[in-house]
């Protein structure tokens, strides 16, 4: 399978309104689904692309204050 039908799969099975994208209807969901992947692949190739998002990577330990058993 080459890159461009693997692209055109991946846009037509995310063609398929979600439930609340048929709520409101689309003009286009083939031009729709293909803004939608191209952003995500900006996105994830580049995770500082999404305007005002910051992506932590941190362990468990990191994020829990660590409590302190009683006397």
């Amino acid at each position: 399978m080459t890159d461009e039908q693997s692209d055109h799969d991946r846009v037509e099975s995310r063609a398929h309104l979600l439930p609340e994208e048929a709520a409101v209807g689309s003009d286009d969901p083939e031009a729709q689904a293909e803004a939608i992947l191209t952003e995500s692949d900006i996105r994830e190739a580049d995770q500082n692309a999404a305007p005002d998002t910051v992506l932590e990577r941190r362990t468990s330990d990191q994020t829990v204050a660590a409590v302190e058993p009683p006397d």
